[in-house]
């Protein structure tokens, strides 16, 4: 049986050509010639599907152990589409931690299409259950939504223990497998229904691209995401589809780093005088093994404590670069309250621990040496223990 790591690799060849190449090609025609009238070609038009983003998808599919594989020009507009296969007036249970992209497309877009989404914390498996089954106050539930591991505060989902529950009631198990990608666990495996991808993150790795990957469990679901691919047209272009794939050949190396860092970078912060507490599921190993997962992960996030300014670490910090995204090769911080989860009202945001002295940290594969000694000197200016070397321009929008 081949392995994850050769299967990271390789993928799964399409066998369009025969010229030898290692690499898959780039195929940028917008159409293709039919044989005659009659016939049915594998390829007929890119939105319905092209070479290039079919090694992608078959790829996504087999890292996952899914039945069928989708590439999107974003993460939301994967989960957009997943979105778009329930009817109007149909219920879905949404786990209460999540991006906050998420939160708005089913909060503002799909509120008007007429989808009920109900938030719940996913947390209390007796809340949940009582969330999807209804009880008689109203029909069940037709999915439940959830991170594996919840931005920005870590949280781990326990995906077989939700899927039970959903599945008693016929829900369907929707999980977002950002933070955690296929190397750390395969959610299909542990009952999930359909995983979702923003493959601009680990999967691309680079900062690069853009991109969304949707991983289906049986022939039913795929063809109706299929219908919502081709129709609503969010398709990844085949140059994004080839990035996507080459960083998917590293993704292992990668993100062993990562973790490694984080946990590092996890454990500094746990013991710094000015950091009130850390959310990495790191810390605490047995809860990640418990729950599925083969890891952590590279992504964590801090309070400081009172009377620190998020703002004045944020500003000061040199080798991490102030930006929203995650999972790439270089170190991202960035403020929740004001970036991510913006689209969250401030009460919405407190209810489910997304506080105005939340850090979130993205760890690459940098030397961690040198990550440390960056947060600690921002954290020593934020401090009033350093000099700053510049003046702290943004600082007022954080306040």
């Amino acid at each position: 049986m081949t392995q994850l790591n050769t299967k990271l690799v390789h993928g799964v060849p399409v066998t369009d050509n025969a010229t030898g190449a290692v690499n898959p090609p780039i195929y940028n025609s917008s159409t293709y010639a039919f044989e005659s009238v009659g016939s049915m070609p594998r390829w007929d038009y890119a939105r319905s599907g092209n070479p290039t983003r079919d090694f992608l998808e078959r790829q996504i599919a087999q890292l996952e152990h899914g039945v069928r594989g989708f590439a999107f020009a974003s993460g939301l507009a994967a989960i957009h589409a997943v979105l778009s296969i329930f009817a109007p007036g149909e219920r879905i249970v949404v786990g209460s931690n999540i991006y906050g992209g998420t939160y708005s497309l089913f909060d503002e877009h799909f509120n008007r299409w007429g989808l009920v989404s109900y938030p719940v914390d996913t947390q209390d498996l007796r809340e949940l259950e009582h969330a999807i089954g209804g009880h008689g106050e109203q029909a069940p539930a037709k999915a439940v939504y959830f991170e594996t591991l919840t931005n920005p505060l870590l949280q781990v989902n326990d995906v077989h223990a939700i899927a039970e529950i959903a599945h008693k009631y016929g829900a369907i198990v929707i999980v977002d497998n950002t933070f955690v990608t296929p190397y750390l666990q395969q959610p299909l495996d542990l009952g999930a229904d359909i995983v979702i991808h923003s493959a601009t993150k680990y999967l691309a790795g680079h900062s690069d691209v853009v991109a969304g990957l949707v991983a289906v469990a049986n022939d039913v679901l795929a063809a109706r995401v299929y219908y919502s691919q081709n129709r609503l047209g969010g398709v990844l272009a085949p140059a994004e589809c080839d990035a996507v794939r080459r960083g998917i050949q590293t993704l292992a190396l990668r993100l062993e780093r990562q973790q490694e860092n984080a946990l590092a970078v996890a454990r500094h912060l746990d013991e710094h005088a000015a950091v009130a507490r850390v959310h990495y599921p790191g810390l605490h190993g047995e809860a990640v093994a418990s729950k599925g997962l083969r890891g952590a992960g590279g992504v964590l996030s801090f309070e400081v404590r009172e009377g620190v300014n998020p703002a004045d670490v944020l500003n000061n910090l040199q080798t991490f670069r102030l930006a929203v995204s995650l999972g790439a090769v270089e170190s991202l911080a960035e403020y929740p309250a004001r970036m991510t989860h913006f689209e969250l009202p401030r009460s919405e945001r407190l209810k489910v621990g997304v506080t105005d002295e939340l850090i979130r940290l993205a760890v690459g594969i940098e030397d961690v040496r040198d990550l440390i000694e960056d947060l600690d000197q921002a954290l020593a200016i934020a401090t009033g223990h350093a000099q700053a070397p510049q003046s702290l321009e943004l600082a007022s929008l954080f306040r």
